[in-house]
């Protein structure tokens, strides 16, 4: 007598039938579609033993519904991007969602190498300078009116020479006499310290800082010794050649500020006239 081989869930001979073996039991082709096939994600139905099971994300297909969202073109052994968790090919993918390029106005494909600035995109060889369309890839540009340059060439097209070294400015200089220079550049004449933030004259269109200034060529006040620089809106007062700052024009005897006053001289000294009575 022959042993029966029946379906592990209805029971049902599966004598003469086709069968699907799943975990070593046997499932007639209704009882294992029902049990444990997948659904398809496009149109809703089982994916039978007959058809191709197409996952991706523990989602799944048939064969003939795995296809772009956008052009319904078969996805089957081809690359396809995902948006929204709708599939797509990469060439609707790259159309609709990938940048473009700022130079050649075309897609930069995903996966690509591309290069980005200030929100523009470009293609690794459209981004290129625009005086010696080289590509500048990962060095150093600098923008212009809308293009980009590499250094050598901005510096040869546009940079201004410093007066002093004949080297090109590429950031931050100083104008002095409608002349560039640069920060490092434009020192103090006599104490060679950088004059760039801060205060500073010039005599016989050479650039001093005020303390160099003052000690080479400002008056001294005839009563502390110290310059006396007048720069800034600064008051002094001048007598037969001697010079006072404001707040050392006082009287010898009794250090009353004379701004203003008469006053008398005895010698050297400068006194008000109640302290000159006695003279």
């Amino acid at each position: 007598m022959t042993e029966r081989y029946d379906c592990h869930y209805c029971k049902e001979s599966l004598f003469g039938k086709k069968y699907v073996l799943r975990e070593e039991n046997p499932y007639c082709v209704k009882c294992y579609e029902s049990l444990y096939s997948n659904t398809c994600e496009e149109c809703k139905k089982a994916i039978g033993c007959n058809s191709r099971d197409l996952s991706y994300k523990d989602r799944h297909w048939h064969e003939d519904c795995f296809h772009c969202f956008q052009c319904k073109r078969s996805l089957v052994d081809k690359p396809f991007s995902t948006k929204d968790e709708q599939l797509l090919c990469t060439e609707c993918y790259s159309n609709e969602y990938s940048s473009k390029c700022h130079e050649c106005k075309k897609t930069i494909m995903p996966g690509s190498r591309k290069m980005e600035h200030k929100g523009n995109s470009w293609h690794e060889t459209c981004f290129t300078c625009q005086r010696c369309q080289q590509p500048i890839g990962t060095k150093s540009f600098i923008p212009k009116d809308n293009q980009n340059y590499c250094v050598p060439c901005y510096e040869k097209q546009f940079a201004m020479q410093c007066v002093h070294c004949k080297k090109p400015i590429t950031t931050g200089g100083v104008t002095y006499h409608d002349q560039p220079w640069h920060k490092d550049c434009f020192l103090c004449t006599g104490c060679k310290q950088q004059l760039s933030g801060q205060r500073f004259t010039s005599r016989d269109d050479f650039a001093y800082c005020l303390n160099c200034f003052c000690n080479l060529y400002a008056k001294k006040c005839a009563s502390c010794t110290t310059p006396i620089s007048g720069l800034g809106g600064s008051k002094y007062i001048s007598f037969e050649e001697r010079q006072w700052h404001n707040d050392c024009f006082n009287c010898k005897k009794c250090s009353v500020s004379l701004v203003g006053r008469g006053f008398l001289t005895e010698r050297d000294d400068i006194l008000c006239p109640e302290c000159g009575k006695d003279m």
